[in-house]
């Protein structure tokens, strides 16, 4: 299917100006974008099964074909998207680390800061859209051969991440590992029962653990 905004030129005037293919460029990644957001938000929604190719269309308000220009699958598209939205947090998780200075404290608060801005990230929709991706690799082999490499990838990228938000010296003790991958796990875990049980995520009863955890595994002390 031939979409009018990938159509070729009639020709006109201006179509060989300086920066017109710049202008191309710039919408043709924001319609990739609008395309990602609108998945991940119909993953996180609806779940697997009801986000379909026309929901994401409809929801990113654009053509058929642009839809198809950008991701002629339905399984590429939705890792494509859960695995850009998580990047993003990353990248905003990595800026959060870099914005805390002196003022911010010692390990103790680092530590806690850390902690609790880990615990944050499992509210975003991109969490619930892996979820159900995950879910769905289950039954679905040939999903599970798509998300597999790019949750590897995802993997290390947050392990990395991780490590810049606790800081240099936290990061390079010796439990530091164990620590990154028990409350991630933990965490993972908690926030699945919210499914069934919605709360404030800010008063989980698992948090003051976590915090404790942490301090005592990486020796900080009062």
């Amino acid at each position: 299917m031939t979409d009018p905004a990938q159509a070729p030129s009639s020709g006109g005037p201006t179509d060989g100006a300086p920066g017109a293919g710049r202008r191309r460029g710039d919408r043709s990644a924001d319609s990739r974008a609008l395309i990602l957001e609108a998945a991940v938000n119909c993953l996180a929604e609806k779940g697997y099964a009801d986000t379909t190719t026309l929901a994401i269309q409809a929801r990113a308000g654009v053509s058929r074909g642009r839809l198809l220009h950008h991701f002629p699958s339905r399984d590429a598209l939705l890792v494509a998207a859960a695995q850009h939205l998580a990047a993003e947090r990353l990248l905003d998780g990595e800026r959060w680390a870099a914005g805390l200075g002196p003022e911010s404290g010692g390990d103790r608060e680092r530590v806690i800061a850390a902690v609790k801005r880990c615990w944050s990230t499992f509210e975003q929709p991109y969490f619930w859209a892996a979820v159900e991706l995950w879910v769905a690799c289950r039954t679905r082999p040939e999903l599970r051969e798509t998300l597999r490499p790019e949750e590897h990838r995802l993997g290390a990228a947050i392990r990395q991440t991780v490590a810049v938000m606790y800081g240099p010296k936290l990061s390079a003790h010796p439990n530091f590992p164990a620590v990154r991958d028990l409350l991630f796990t933990s965490m993972r875990g908690v926030m699945l029962t919210y499914t069934f049980d919605a709360r404030d995520p800010a008063a989980d009863r698992h948090l003051p653990i976590w915090i404790d955890a942490a301090l005592t595994l990486l020796e900080v002390e009062d």
